[in-house]
């Protein structure tokens, strides 16, 4: 058996112990940092074959940290290919901040296993999707050492790298009121277009009680001083802007009293009168509470949110003369 052949042997042991479940547990203290691992490079003779190796068997080793919470791989990798994105160990600032909007990932992982004659380095790059800020972690070892044991080593230095240091990696959250003040002020003295906001949601497995995401949409919409034509009893014409979209939710993990759900909000906004896309957006945030659908409702407001910070200046502008 060629030693390729017995390190995919331990990942499947491993794999096969692992929670079945895309997400990981929180921490004790409440903070988690959802994570994406990228595929390591390759540099040397005689450690082909090895980079998907370390991401699988980094994964396996971070998982268990009640801190960490993972992009399950095949996740990544449909995203990824959806994008037309092939991202390994050199991973640009705007493809960073990319994969946080499409996965969740506050934090990328990414690097390379260097052969150097006899030496064998680790050498992983732990990258913030918001704060594009790169720190590094790394372990030395020889080609013949144990790649469990020296990835073992270098998920302990990843991990406590991002413990004590995650101020720079993840961006601090500004308050609403600091958000909805910044938001005035881009768009001072810009006409509000009318909108009515029509995304459908739905929570897999459950039945969606109330549109978070919608309502969250509407409730800023409201703040900022746009006019809302109501959905369902208002009629389509009297709207000059269409957002909609889809909304979804979906389970990902139970850890004690605590429930994990991640949410996807995808929208655009078309002008009625033309049926012209002013603007698209998407977000996937991660969501925790002690039910259901209570971190579902979490996730989707979040991920609404986010996008009606980017998207609702891009409507003010388009809309002037």
């Amino acid at each position: 058996m060629s030693r390729n052949q017995k390190l995919w042997g331990v990942v499947a042991l491993l794999l096969g112990f692992m929670p079945a479940v895309p997400w990981a547990a929180m921490a004790e203290d409440g903070v988690l940092y959802p994570t994406a691992i990228l595929a390591f490079q390759e540099r040397g003779q005689a450690v082909q074959g090895s980079g998907a190796t370390v991401s699988e068997l980094l994964l396996a080793e971070l998982v268990v940290r009640p801190e960490m919470f993972l992009v399950e791989r095949g996740e990544l990798d449909r995203i990824l290919e959806e994008q037309g994105l092939s991202l390994s160990g050199v991973v640009r600032p705007d493809q960073a901040v990319q994969v946080g909007q499409l996965t969740g990932a506050k934090i990328l992982l990414s690097g390379s296993v260097i052969q150097i004659e006899e030496n064998l380095y680790l050498v992983a790059k732990i990258i913030g999707t918001e704060t594009s800020r790169v720190l590094g972690a790394s372990v030395k070892g020889s080609t013949d050492d144990d790649l469990g044991g020296l990835v073992k080593e270098l998920g302990g230095l990843v991990a406590g790298t991002i413990r004590r240091q995650a101020g720079q990696l993840v961006a601090e959250a500004a308050t609403e009121a600091e958000t909805f003040a910044r938001l005035r002020r881009q768009m001072s003295g810009a006409q509000r277009p009318s909108l009515m906001v029509q995304i459908p949601e739905r929570h897999i497995g459950q039945p969606t009680i109330d549109p978070a995401a919608a309502t969250e949409f509407m409730r800023i919409a409201g703040e900022l001083g746009f006019p809302l034509i109501d959905a369902e009893r208002g009629e389509r014409a009297e709207a000059e802007v269409l957002l909609r979209g889809e909304a979804f939710s979906e389970f990902g993990a139970r850890h004690e009293q605590m429930v994990s759900v991640r949410g996807r909000v995808e929208v655009q906004a078309v002008e009625r009168a033309t049926g012209r896309v002013l603007a698209a957006d998407r977000q996937t945030t991660v969501g925790l509470g002690l039910s259901e659908h209570t971190a579902a409702k979490q996730a989707l407001e979040a991920a609404a949110s986010k996008i009606a910070a980017r998207l609702f200046p891009k409507l003010v502008t388009t809309s002037q003369p």
